[in-house]
This record gives C-alpha cells, structure tokens and sequence, in this order.
C-alpha cells in the first residue's frame, strides 16, 4: 500500500471494525459486510471526499462457490484526484441482493438496473428497478457464468412483431462463429465477419429454429 492507502485504510478500521484489506494492483480496495456496506460508502463519501461514484457492478464467482455475488464500488476524489474501490458478498446464493445507494448518489439508479439486468444482484431500496438492456420479462441473466457464451434462444416479447416478421424465436444472439481459439493461443476469425461465438446452444436435441 501507498502512504496514502495506508493511512486511509487505518482511518476506516477505527470505524469499521470489520473491513478488511482487499488485494490490489492499482487502488486502495477494501472487503466490507453487505450490510455495513452503505455506511461506509456514505462515510467515505462525506468524511473522506470520496464524492463521486465512477462505477458499481457485481462479481459473479461461478455456480458453487460460496458467495457466489459480490458488489464492488468504485469511488472517485474529484478534488485529490485519488480512487477507492469497496467490495461486498451478497448474503444469498440464491437471490443475492444490497441495499440501493441511489440515496447517495442519484447515479447509482442505472449502474444497479444495469446490474439486475445482466447479474440479478437486487437493490433494495431502488426507486425504479427494472431491466435496462434486455426487455421486460427477459427469464436470463447474460453476464452469469452459467449464461452460455453464445446466448440461449428466447422468444419474441412482441407478438405483432414476430407475426410480421416470421421470426418467433431470436437464436442464441451471438452465435454464427467463426471465433475459435486455437491449441496455441491465437484466435482464428473471418476478415470478412465480426468475430462470434461458436453456436453452442443448438444440437442434435434440440433443432435450430428456422429464421
């Protein structure tokens, strides 16, 4: 740690008694309780100068590893120009979950409906979540692990839209290939294409849908 860091990272032990030193190559990083989590943010925000919130998203640790969810805070001194990054476990598996912190920083609002959206992670508290990306009612999280890399096929929301169009069931959205790593590394792609991943979802099981 910087002498900065260090010094910071004392300041908030004293207060809080259970953040831990979370391992770091660029920031000052810190492992706090989910449900300490706000108090620390509002303190680093108003005791600290920490004022604005540059990015909050979410870790996904793989099906099986417990936690699974972990909410990670990125905050910025605009006046120091210095950075902190905190980082949560969401209590449940299952149905992970924090509390909003759209009542510090209005901006949280579409950092954590982006985060539902492609994680699942809830807020609670959050004036208006609901997804972002995907469309309402969309059953997948894509930035899961267990989201496969091609996508999974999913029906049309609009049925006038499928109606019209003769398409019923969008393919896994980012098949079609090529983008097949090699045994030594390099990536085999067309020049003629946007690299793709290889169409896992389809097999002898289960037909492609026509389009």
């Amino acid at each position: 740690m910087t002498d900065s860091a260090t010094t910071l990272a004392a300041q908030l032990q004293t207060q809080f008694p259970n953040l831990t030193a979370r391992p770091s190559l660029d920031v000052p990083a810190f492992n706090i309780p989910a449900a300490e989590a706000l108090g620390l943010l509002e303190h680093l925000r108003d005791g600290c100068g920490f004022d604005l919130l540059v990015d909050l998203t979410a870790i996904d640790w793989a099906p099986g590893v417990s936690p699974r969810y972990t909410v990670v805070y990125h905050l910025l001194s605009t006046e120091r120009a210095e950075y902190v990054r905190l980082a949560a476990d969401c209590a449940s598996d299952d149905e992970p979950e924090m509390p909003t912190a759209t009542a510090l920083w209005p901006g949280a609002d579409w950092h954590e409906r982006e985060c539902f959206d492609l994680l699942g992670v809830k807020f609670s508290g959050h004036p208006d979540l609901r997804r972002i990306l995907m469309w309402d009612g969309y059953p997948y999280h894509p930035l899961r692990k267990d989201f496969p890399l091609a996508g999974r096929p999913t029906e049309l929301p609009d049925a006038e839209i499928a109606a019209v169009s003769g398409i019923h069931v969008i393919g896994a959205p980012m098949a079609g290939g090529p983008f097949v790593a090699q045994p030594d590394g390099s990536v085999t792609t067309s020049a003629r294409r946007e690299p793709r991943a290889l169409d896992q979802e389809w097999n002898e099981k289960h037909e492609k849908p026509a389009r």
